[in-house]
């Protein structure tokens, strides 16, 4: 008989009734009637029910074994009573009778229970992670992470693309987040920077005659952790095609998506390729964002016109300054009471909104104050407009159009939500595409990309050298779900003049662009097919189908928010020594002086 065991202890049934056998796991719960003690024993496979009576010599040594405590069991399997079964367990007909049971190591008292679903908050989760892994909810998450990584490799490998691995200590690049930062010792006062993405990477294989890349990639970026974003490193679906348009991306792509969302996403509607496309400025207009979420039906209307010059004084005068007027129509909203307008009135201007202003359409009648002042053709033309049928009322939101846009968008959502309109059980997929290749800086007035500045502006050259920058639409794209954007991509620029071009209008000489992309300037030289791709987030996919709010919940080893490592004490300081081998000196900041900064508060 093998050490430790002949079965799982997920996998006894009663047809092994009769049966001497062996299993190894960890206690999971114990619970003592008096003269019978039942032990549950975890493996990552299952529970098995284990009992043992008072006359065994086993037995003291049997209550004596904590929770979490790691035990080799030998007994026989006996089917249990019919009104002992355990219907929620696929081993609930049988249990083992202990024969043998040896401790293979014994666990100290639990600074956190695995049995149960008591949350003692993430620091002490993360601190003990690995007692925290040995939870139910966990391992199925951690599992599923690693069955949608291996469905997602087989559906790439299936679809013609070959994986490659890239570097990981490699050169800065502007991917919009800070680097990490790796000292060199054989290059004083030199550093390699670990990769925000493979984005250099993989455009140099396609300029190196490789048709179809694809990459489980890990990305490294100093930034803020948020619910679906973790500090430190994230893994995205990475990959690159030759002698691709935009639609041949889409193509590749959004099957694999679907599938994988169908397969894994436990009978929830998925959206059928081809995903809609829209965009960008249709996306901001009619939903305030650039990843709107499709479960929610309502949209944002520019009614601006319907107010211009007419009789609600407050939004003509707004209008007059520069002002616009968006408007969020809200079916069925009619029936709701009088309460439930002045609770929205009242979170818009906890929102730092004036308010938020309201017409109700019911009966054939209006109500609400900017009823009582609007002429009746322009709330005709509202009504019209915004496609609101009776029994509906419509919300209004005015202000500076990007304030206006972003808010309408904040309405939108919470309208959905208090009508309870959000399509259940459903991924909805899409595409924003047509991104402006530029955007202004609000502090410093200077033109910068505004998402990817290696990607092919529409029109080409000739655009970049006629056109308005802040005009220039690029052939960027995001795929969005469910209001969580899952992957920027783009159609890459290929060509050196095209680059050169590009950056000099954002400020970048030729010299510095061949001194900071010399690798990926000197491949368009030579050469370069057209060339796009896409990288999905692996994190953010699973977060979605294990139904997740937290994008740490499955990630085996995530830090916390301020992007520490609990667990193995990271960030750390290192010894002077190996400071001098890199010729670093630190300079610190000075701690705060003790009372400094303490207000007024008192108490």
């Amino acid at each position: 008989m093998h050490p430790y065991r002949t079965h799982t202890c997920g996998e006894l049934r009663a047809s092994h009734a009769g049966s001497t056998v062996r299993l190894s796991g960890w206690v999971h719960r114990k619970r003592d009637h008096g003269h019978l003690l039942f032990l549950d024993l975890r493996d990552h496979y299952g529970i098995t029910q284990c009992v043992i009576d008072t006359s065994s010599p086993l037995f003291a040594v049997a209550t004596g074994a904590r929770p979490e405590s790691v035990v080799t069991i030998t007994g026989t399997v006996v089917i249990r009573s019919p009104d002992t079964v355990n219907a929620q367990l696929p081993t609930g007909e049988v249990e083992l009778r202990i024969e043998d049971l040896a401790i293979d190591s014994m666990a100290d008292i639990l600074p956190l229970q695995v049995a149960g679903d008591a949350d003692l908050g993430e620091d002490v989760r993360l601190r003990y992670r690995f007692l925290d892994l040995r939870r139910e909810k966990m391992q199925r998450n951690i599992l599923l992470r690693s069955q949608v990584i291996a469905s997602i490799r087989r559906r790439m490998v299936e679809a013609g693309f070959v994986e490659f691995q890239t570097p990981i200590l490699t050169a800065s690049s502007p991917e919009g987040a800070r680097d990490y930062l790796v000292p060199s010792r054989q290059h004083p006062g030199k550093f390699y920077a670990l990769p925000q993405a493979p984005q250099q990477f993989k455009q140099l294989l396609m300029a190196s005659g490789f048709d179809r890349y694809f990459q489980i990639a890990p990305c490294f970026r100093d930034e803020d952790a948020r619910a679906d974003r973790s500090p430190g490193e994230f893994y995205q679906l990475d990959f690159e095609m030759a002698f691709a348009t935009q639609e041949d991306v889409f193509a590749a792509i959004e099957p694999v998506l679907h599938d994988v969302f169908v397969e894994f996403g436990s009978g929830r509607q998925v959206t059928p390729p081809p995903f809609p496309r829209i965009p960008y400025a249709e996306s901001m207009l009619r939903y305030g964002n650039d990843k709107p979420d499709l479960r929610n039906p309502l949209v944002i209307t520019d009614v601006t016109d319907a107010f211009r010059g007419g009789g609600f004084g407050l939004f003509a005068r707004a209008i007059e300054a520069g002002a616009v007027v968006r408007a969020v129509a809200a079916p069925g909203a009619a029936s709701k009471p009088r309460a439930f307008f002045d609770k929205l009135n009242d979170w818009a201007r906890a929102e730092g909104a004036g308010g938020l202003g309201y017409i109700i359409f019911a009966g054939g009648e209006t109500k609400g104050p900017i009823a009582k002042n609007l002429e009746p053709a322009r709330i005709a033309r509202l009504q019209e407009v915004t496609e609101v049928s009776d029994g509906g009322a419509v919300f209004f939101v005015c202000g500076k159009e990007a304030e206006a846009g972003k808010f309408a968008g904040v309405v939108r959502e919470r309208l959905c939500d208090e009508l309870g309109l959000r399509e259940a059980d459903a991924f909805r997929f899409l595409w924003v595409v047509d991104f402006p290749f530029y955007e202004r800086n609000p502090e410093t007035g200077q033109i910068e990309f505004s998402h990817n500045p290696f990607s092919m502006p529409q029109g080409g050259l000739q655009a970049l050298e006629s056109m308005d920058p802040l005009a220039i639409r690029a052939f960027q794209y995001d795929i969005v779900c469910n209001g969580i954007e899952l992957s920027s991509g783009a159609i890459r620029n290929h060509r050196p003049d095209v680059m050169i071009k590009a950056f000099a209008i954002a400020g970048y000489g030729e010299d510095e662009v061949q001194r900071r992309f010399g690798g990926l300037f000197n491949a368009f030289r030579y050469g370069a097919p057209p060339h796009g791709g896409c990288a999905p987030g692996i994190d953010r996919i699973v977060m979605m189908l294990a139904n997740e709010p937290n994008i740490r919940e499955i990630i085996a080893f995530p830090m916390n928010q301020q992007a520490q490592d609990l667990l193995m004490g990271a960030p750390a300081e290192v010894e002077p020594t190996r400071l001098r081998e890199l010729h670093l000196r630190l300079d610190l900041p000075k701690p705060k002086a003790v009372g400094a900064n303490r207000g007024d508060a008192g108490g």
